[in-house]
């Protein structure tokens, strides 16, 4: 076919496209159009119509644009002026709009949209001014009551509040940064003074919130060397808000901001200049003297936020392979530091493994084997230069260096281990005179031995070398090291009772050696941290396990240490809780391949007697007394560097554990335990999202929502449990989910109002055609919670589905606790919608013996729902309707039960029944009975 190049016919094309509502397409048309006319009058009205489109479309700047050249041709063309009037309002130029407005009213003084919109505006703008006057004073109040020395303390912290939250919505920020306030905001940070600090760089993380203008505006104001020098002071809650400053002012500047700019902003804003500039700053803050260890942990934390790719599918890592050209040798400064040596960086706990995140990132990012190899080869480099330099620190430097590497990128700190020389030199490190030495060694020889694999050349080596350090040390610190390397090494066969590296009984001794240093407080905590670590690996076995849980002194000491500022720990108490718990993954074992294997003398996994569903339950018991749940809701709210994805999972499962006895679940919410699940259930991997989940439906199911989840938390829950409905869940969490949702709709009209939102009404409706019985139920339990809102209704009315009918049929079904949900829910929604009452006899011809069914019932519950229901359809305004009901047995079943002596345990039937009889007598239907004389 030919192109169509006649603009007129293209035009006309578009206008039949906007009258059918197919407003792309119009603008295609559109579009082409105007690239092949040359008349500049139809050019004018394309460019008209194409603007009308565009506000449609809530594009408000393409539809002032195109209306602007409609009336560059046409000044008194009034369409344009109009539609231009409108795109600016919703752009917030209003001064612009009216001015567009009194136009189109001096050409048509007697139109009355043009008159009110005129009206209209004029009171926005002025009421604008008023705000922006009194907004202007108010910021300026604000910043006097900070300055002023005689200001009392709590008038300058609600200052200072007031400040930070009027910088979080748009007007307000930019009324601050009308008025100097950059310049004020700077004044704060340099008094020094902490509280004047933090209220400065939260104000100005507001401004720069969504805002690429403004942000760029404010690096070039406060520059990156003076948010960095912030950063580096050493006060904890002062560099995590500089940290969340240098967040905002990046997705602003990437586009993480998605506001619609006119057409001049995006001329003089190319942010590639300061991003390159912030990077280049956070990677000198890595190995800088002048940095704290806060504002350390706060710089590796943004790069490893920032540099690697969010997804796979990006091509672009070229911030990866900048960052490793520039600051990869100042991260393995970093992770090679020895604190217990003079004149190392400072440090906070967590600083080391933060790096080795990174480090894992970078290499876990590039895509192609040249750049691995030139990864591997700085860090060969690096080691080898620091080693080379033949002096004991710079020795210990290197290996400590090849620790952070193995608990990142193993493979390349692998490859360095095997390298030549290097075990030497751990072996030299082992028999060194200072203790630090040693230390260093031993903790190296454990991260070797990471993978079960792998451990086989250090199991050679390394338990023979760590067998003898543990025998000969009077020192605990090493003491302890050699015994967690030798744990991890003895653990290789997993859960597997048959598969025991060490004598009986030895994984026993080693374990308590590793609970004793654990309780014991004179210990430092960095060597406490290590028996955990060791028991760890031991508690794969099941003795081990029921040790631990009896020895409640452990168990406190284990949940403080985790609950201590150092996160390190987390993975390792994490997984003695997976391990005491049983809530790891467990390989199905069908019985013929047992068989089979044990027939050709192959190796047969054999279940320890003691990690039996009985055993395991008493170990669940023993942990939530001893207060495990308040140790995990600490435990979660650790930074996401630092709580991995895979450590989310296993908190997961752990809670899933505790929560398997509906009794426990009051002592989870008790401690905290339904505020920690939500973060679990939002974020990590698949599987711990789901396992997450399940609990929260658990606890939603049987606790009053407002304690279990309490303030905003509570809408947060609904989404998690929305997930767990579709098909792919197993039955038992459609059926928990479902329960939760249930109890959750009976509380508030908001959280019904939510479920709706998250479409949740499809899943809820397929359920109720469930085959399950117990699936079914609850399904149609939620709905009957969830029909008085309005939403839910609307769908009921909706024609051409087979909603109504099914509840009518549910009424029907041979199950009290069903009828008791379908009919309540009938009940409801014929009093709301009348029209439904009558919709109700089309959908089923079994309709009237279903209702008399209900109204007969021997459960006092289900009768007087079916009552109410017979009432509904008497007050429906349909006089037919109420006829045929008269005329039917129900006068009869209606009389019998109305006329029944009072008792109290069937009065709301018999009250239902009176007043059914009593609108049949208004109704002029039966006429009043007189009572005997």
């Amino acid at each position: 076919t030919q192109v169509c190049r006649d603009p007129i016919q293209l035009k006309e094309e578009g206008n039949k496209h906007f009258q059918a509502g197919d407003i792309d397409k119009a603008i295609e048309c559109y579009t082409k159009a105007i690239k092949v006319c040359q008349d500049k009058k139809v050019l004018a009205v394309i460019y008209r119509n194409r603007s009308a489109c565009y506000l449609k479309k809530e594009n408000y700047a393409n539809a002032a644009s195109d209306a602007t050249k409609a009336i560059d041709v046409d000044a008194k063309d009034i369409k344009a002026l109009y539609r231009r009037c409108q795109a600016l309002e919703k752009l917030g130029k209003l001064d612009m709009a009216f001015k567009d407005v009194q136009r189109c009213a001096t050409l048509e003084p007697k139109n009355k949209t043009f008159l009110e919109t005129l009206r209209r505006l004029g009171a926005e703008i002025q009421s604008k001014l008023k705000t922006t006057f009194s907004t202007d004073s108010r910021v300026q109040n604000m910043f006097d009551i900070l300055f002023d020395e005689e200001s009392e303390k709590d008038k300058k912290e609600k200052a200072a509040n007031n400040l930070i939250v009027l910088s979080r919505e748009d007007a307000g920020a930019e009324r601050i940064f009308q008025n100097n306030g950059v310049t004020l905001l700077l004044n704060m940070i340099e008094t020094g003074k902490p509280e004047m600090i933090l209220a400065a760089v939260r104000t100005l993380s507001g401004m720069c919130t969504g805002h690429k203008a403004r942000a760029m505006a404010i690096i070039q104001m406060v520059g990156v060397d003076k948010m960095c020098s912030i950063m580096a002071l050493d006060n904890e809650e002062i560099a995590l808000a500089a940290c969340n400053l240098f967040q905002c002012i990046n997705d602003s500047l990437t586009g993480g901001d998605t506001r619609e700019y006119g057409k001049e902003a995006d001329l003089v804003m190319d942010p590639s200049k300061d991003l390159k500039t912030i990077l280049l700053s956070l990677l000198e803050m890595v190995a800088s003297k002048k940095v704290s260890g806060h504002g350390r942990d706060q710089a590796l934390n943004l790069l490893s936020k920032n540099v690697p790719r969010k997804e796979k599918k990006e091509q672009d890592h070229s911030k990866t392979l900048f960052t490793i050209d520039h600051g990869l040798k100042k991260i393995l400064k970093v992770c090679g530091q020895v604190p217990e040596l003079p004149d190392q960086l400072p440090l906070t706990e967590n600083t080391q493994l933060i790096a080795s995140v990174l480090l894992n990132k970078l290499y876990d990012d590039l895509k192609c084997d040249p750049e691995r190899n030139n990864f591997r080869d700085i860090c060969d480099e690096y080691i080898k230069y620091v080693h080379e330099t033949f002096n004991m620190d710079k020795t210990i430097h290197a290996i400590n260096c090849i620790s952070g590497l193995l608990q990142g990128p193993f493979d390349v700190g692998n490859a360095l281990v095997g390298r030549q020389g290097i075990m030497e030199m751990m072996v030299a490190l082992c028999g060194s005179e200072r203790e630090v030495d040693q230390m260093v060694a031993v903790e190296a020889l454990i991260h070797a031995s990471s993978k079960m694999s792998r451990a086989s050349f250090i199991i050679t080596n390394g338990v023979s070398l760590l067998k003898d350090i543990y025998k000969q040390t009077k020192n605990e610190k090493i003491k302890i090291r050699a015994l967690v390397g030798l744990c991890k090494l003895g653990s290789a066969g997993g859960d597997d009772y048959s598969l025991r590296q060490f004598a009986e009984g030895s994984t026993e001794k080693l374990a308590k050696q590793c609970r004793k240093w654990l309780c014991n407080p004179q210990i430092d905590t960095k060597t406490r941290k290590w028996a955990i670590e060791g028991l760890a690996y031991l508690t794969n076995d099941a003795d081990v396990k029921d040790d631990f849980v009896e020895d409640e002194p452990a168990m406190q000491a284990m949940f403080e240490l985790a609950k201590s500022r150092d996160k390190t720990i987390l993975y390792a108490v994490a997984c003695i809780l997976v391990n005491c718990t049983n809530s790891y993954e467990k390989k199905e074992i069908l019985p013929e391949l047992v068989q089979l294997a044990k027939f050709s003398k192959q190796h047969v996994p054999e279940q320890h007697p003691k990690d039996k569903k009985d055993f395991v339950e008493k170990r669940v018991k023993r942990l939530l007394k001893a207060g495990v749940t308040s140790a995990l809701a600490v435990m979660v709210k650790a930074d996401n560097t630092i709580l991995t994805d895979q450590t989310k999972e296993m908190l997961a499962r752990v809670f899933l554990a505790l929560s398997e006895d509906p009794r426990d679940r009051g002592t989870i919410v008790a401690q905290g335990g339904g505020k920690a699940l939500i973060p679990l259930a939002l974020e990590g991997t698949e599987a711990g999202k789901v396992k997450a989940s399940h609990v929260i439906a658990k606890i939603a199911a049987i606790s009053n929502p407002e304690i279990a989840f309490p303030g905003e938390r509570v809408y947060e829950v609904i989404r998690p449990l929305v997930n767990l409905l579709h098909t792919d869940r197993d039955g038992m969490q459609n059926y928990e989910a479902l329960r939760g949702l249930t109890n959750l709709a009976g509380f508030s009209e908001k959280l019904r109002v939510k479920i709706v939102k998250e479409k949740a009404l499809p899943e809820i409706e397929n359920y109720m055609f469930e085959e399950n019985d117990q699936i079914r139920l609850a399904a149609t339990e939620c709905m009957c919670n969830l029909v008085t809102c309005k939403e839910v209704q609307d769908r009921y009315l909706e024609d051409g589905n087979d909603k109504l009918k099914l509840l009518v049929l549910l009424c029907g079904e041979d199950d009290d606790k069903l009828q008791i949900a379908a009919a309540g829910a009938l009940a409801m929604i014929t009093a709301a919608q009348k029209k439904l009452c009558t919709k109700m006899t089309l959908v089923t011809s079994q309709w009237l013996e279903i209702l008399q069914r209900l109204c007969l019932h021997t459960n006092a519950q289900v009768q007087h729902r079916g009552l109410v229901i017979v009432y509904n359809m008497l007050n429906s305004d349909n006089s037919d309707l109420a006829k045929k009901l008269i005329e039917s047995e129900l006068l009869e079943i209606l009389s019998v039960v109305g006329k029944a002596e009072d008792n109290p345990k069937r009065q709301e039937a018999i009250d239902a029944a009176r007043t059914c009889l009593v609108k049949a007598m208004d109704l002029g239907l039966i006429k009043p009975f007189t009572s005997p004389s």
